[in-house]
């Protein structure tokens, strides 16, 4: 049986703590290009953490980090940037009275004739519709529409669009489909795909496990800042992943075990 590809990001052993308080205590996790991995958990699990940890806006106190089997050392958004590591969260972070091209550009916008030139607006305009279309987004044909103007849907995708102009490898997705219909997350789920098919590398923290086992290929759980198992996005796992995430299972998985069911 042929080996799987190398892991485009591989966590080792992150541990985090905030005084007395140990948020993350030896976590594991793996992800592919390609691969779409649902990362789960309660409350306090530790799944923020360790989001911020993979995109800079902490530091771990123990652990590596391998990014495209290479060790790396992540000391701020920069570096995660740097990367190709690109976060979109349940914030999103959009200004309202802009339009779509204003908010994927913004605060990268392209002028003319060097950075105190005028800005380059027809070219933001067709690179941000060359992209759209290139992920099939739909109901945005006009991207001088505002933003604020928009369904949650359609804000997520410009959310999730923008996190790829930076040329990312890997998209971290908090809860992206939280107080979403059922159109309009199957919406974002359909784009999470496409993602996945562009070869990128998708983690999706969501407390949704309907929207996780539709979309995820393997589903990571975290347990009070630990490693609970991880398990195949299969319909008949639901019960596993469940009892993982509560703590109801007696075999729950230790730190670095292989993935039940592989």
């Amino acid at each position: 049986m042929s080996e799987p590809p190398r892991a485009l990001l591989a966590l080792r052993g992150i541990e985090k703590r905030y005084g007395g308080v140990s948020a993350l205590a030896g976590v594991d996790l793996e992800v592919r290009a390609g691969e779409v991995v649902g990362l789960v958990g309660d409350n306090g699990a530790g799944k923020s953490t360790l989001v911020k940890v993979i995109t800079g806006v902490v530091a771990a106190d123990a652990g590596e980090i391998a990014f495209d089997g290479r060790r790396v050392r992540i000391h701020g958004p920069q570096d995660a940037a740097a990367l190709g590591i690109a976060a979109v969260y349940q914030d999103l972070a959009l200004c309202d009275n802009l339009d779509v091209v204003a908010n994927l550009f913004l605060g990268r916008e392209q002028r003319r004739g060097g950075p105190r030139g005028p800005l380059d607006s027809i070219t933001m305009e067709q690179r941000s519709r060359a992209l759209l279309d290139s992920l099939s987004v739909g109901g945005l044909d006009d991207v001088r529409r505002e933003v604020g103007t928009m369904s949650g849907g359609q804000r997520q995708s410009v959310a999730i669009t923008r996190a790829l102009l930076g040329d990312a490898r890997l998209v971290i997705l908090d809860e992206p489909t939280a107080a979403l219909g059922v159109v309009q997350t199957e919406q974002v789920l359909a784009l999470v795909r496409r993602l996945r098919g562009r070869g990128l590398a998708v983690v999706l923290v969501s407390h949704n496990l309907a929207d996780v086992f539709t979309v995820a290929d393997r589903i990571a759980v975290i347990r009070l800042g630990q490693n609970a198992g991880t398990f195949p996005a299969e319909t008949d796992r639901r019960q596993e992943v469940v009892a993982a995430i509560t703590g109801a299972a007696h075999d729950l998985a230790p730190a670095g075990a292989p993935e039940r069911g592989a």
